[in-house]
């Protein structure tokens, strides 16, 4: 286990993706807890990666969603609904790692879907550079249907505790105290119990960030990629 500086740790994850040596795009996935810092994360290890004369491609998984009526299908509140129907994984792979990957065009589309209205996109379609990267965050991004896509694989990792109270904060001007913790409690921390237990992502990533502290994070990586 290594501990240092946020800067520390970011050159670190930016040494591992120069590390990787494909014949494509890197495809990097940053997985963990809703509220475990993926976001802020990835989009920081972009803005080192760039600094670095990389072309960068940033995706999430917030893109390529069912629509509403899909994802809640078992209820608002269901964790089993939460792993199963959220992500359009099929979408995922025939617009964006697909092509990305071995033998793939480099042809892709960074999003499907938009949040905000609940409606289909279809942004143009770019071409990637052979050495470009591609930055990717969301949930469950080892499970089965996604795990070979990855050329880099790592995992934030935050007591899921510790995730109530910063969602708590990062969604107060939208969602009351008790509507979030209703909303991690039933649905997303249950989801995430049945993902651990299941897939075990921590076995399966590359570098593992713990960051309950974000400004004083720490990481490992893992013995067995």
């Amino acid at each position: 286990m290594d501990h240092g500086t946020r800067d520390e740790m970011l050159g670190r994850l930016a040494e591992a993706v120069g590390s990787v040596t494909v014949a494509h795009p890197t495809r990097v996935a940053i997985d963990g807890p809703p509220a475990a810092g993926k976001t802020t994360l990835a989009d920081e290890l972009a803005d080192v990666l760039r600094t670095q004369g990389r072309d960068v491609i940033r995706a999430t998984a917030d893109d390529f969603l069912f629509p509403r009526a899909q994802r809640y299908s078992r209820g608002e509140y269901s964790a089993e609904g939460c792993y199963f129907d959220t992500h359009d994984h099929d979408a995922l792979n025939r617009v964006l790692l697909d092509p990305l990957g071995p033998g793939g065009d480099r042809q892709f589309q960074h999003a499907v879907y938009d949040r905000a209205t609940d409606t289909a996109l279809s942004p143009p379609v770019t071409t990637a550079p052979a050495d470009a990267v591609l930055v990717f965050d969301g949930v469950f991004l080892m499970r089965p249907e996604l795990f070979d896509r990855w050329d880099l694989r790592i995992f934030v990792s935050t007591a899921l505790e510790k995730t109530v109270d910063r969602a708590v904060v990062r969604e107060r001007q939208v969602s009351s105290r008790a509507e979030v913790e209703r909303r991690w409690r039933e649905r997303y921390i249950p989801s995430q119990q049945l993902y651990l237990a299941t897939v075990r992502p921590t076995d399966h990533a590359e570098i593992i960030v713990h960051n309950d502290v974000p400004q004083q994070p720490a990481w490992e990586t893992a013995l067995t990629p």
